[in-house]
C-alpha cells in the first residue's frame, strides 16, 4: 500500500467515526425522548446504545488520531467495557420490568426511527468494515461490529415494538432487551479477546495521517 493510499484510507476511517458521532448524537435523543414517552426499555437501551456508539467513535478518532496502528490495546478495550455497560443496564431493567409486569406504551416514533437507522447505517458498516481491513485496524473493524449491532438492536427493538402494538404483547420489549444485552456481551467479549491478541507499535511520522 503505497502512502497516499495508506493516508486516504485514514481519512475515510476518520469521516465515517465523525458522521457516527453526529449520526447517533441525534438518533440517541430521539430514541431516548420516544422510549421514555413509551416507557420502552428497549428502546431506550438503543437510545442509550447511540450514546456508546458516540463514545466508541470517539475512541476511534482518538486511535486514529496517532496511527492506524497506534493505540490500539487500549482503544479495545475501551469498546469492550462499553458494550459491557450496556449490556447490565438494559438486562438489569428488562428483568426488572418482567418482573413488575410494566407494559410499555406503543411508539411509532420509534418505530420509524428504527427503520431509518436500518437505512443509513447499514452503508456505514460495510464501509467501516472494508476500511478497517484494508488498514489491517482492529479498531475501526471493532467499531464496525459495534455499528453491525446497532443495526441488529434496530431490528430486534422494531420486532418488539410491533409485536407490542400489534399484538398488546406487552412481554416482548424486555424479552427483545435481554437479546440487546447478551449480544452486547458477546460483542464486548470478541473486543477484549482481540485487545488481548493485539500488539500496539509506536506511531510513525509516516502512519499519521
Amino acid at each position: 500500500m503505497t502512502a497516499q493510499n495508506h493516508a486516504t484510507l485514514v481519512r475515510r476511517g476518520l469521516a465515517l467515526a465523525w458522521f457516527i458521532v453526529v449520526w447517533d448524537v441525534i438518533e440517541g435523543v430521539v430514541a431516548v425522548t420516544a422510549g421514555l414517552a413509551a416507557d420502552s426499555i428497549a428502546l431506550v437501551g438503543f437510545g442509550i446504545d447511540s450514546a456508546i456508539e458516540v463514545f466508541a467513535a470517539s475512541v476511534v478518532i482518538w486511535q486514529l488520531r496517532a496511527g492506524a496502528h497506534a493505540r490500539q490495546q487500549p482503544a479495545l478495550r475501551a469498546i469492550a467495557v462499553t458494550f459491557y455497560a450496556l449490556a447490565v443496564y438494559v438486562a438489569f431493567e428488562s428483568i426488572r420490568d418482567l418482573v413488575s409486569q410494566d407494559k410499555a406504551g406503543e411508539s411509532l416514533i420509534g418505530i420509524v426511527l428504527n427503520v431509518v437507522a436500518l437505512i443509513v447505517m447499514t452503508p456505514i458498516a460495510l464501509a467501516q468494515r472494508r476500511t478497517g481491513r484494508a488498514l489491517n485496524n482492529p479498531v475501526l473493524v471493532a467499531q464496525s461490529a459495534e455499528t453491525w449491532m446497532s443495526n441488529a438492536l434496530s431490528i430486534t427493538v422494531l420486532a418488539g415494538l410491533g409485536l407490542n402494538a400489534t399484538l398488546g404483547w406487552w412481554w416482548a420489549d424486555p424479552v427483545v432487551a435481554l437479546v440487546v444485552a447478551a449480544l452486547a456481551v458477546q460483542s464486548g467479549r470478541e473486543a477484549w479477546h482481540e485487545a488481548g491478541e493485539t500488539s500496539t507499535p509506536a506511531s510513525t511520522t509516516e502512519d499519521r495521517p
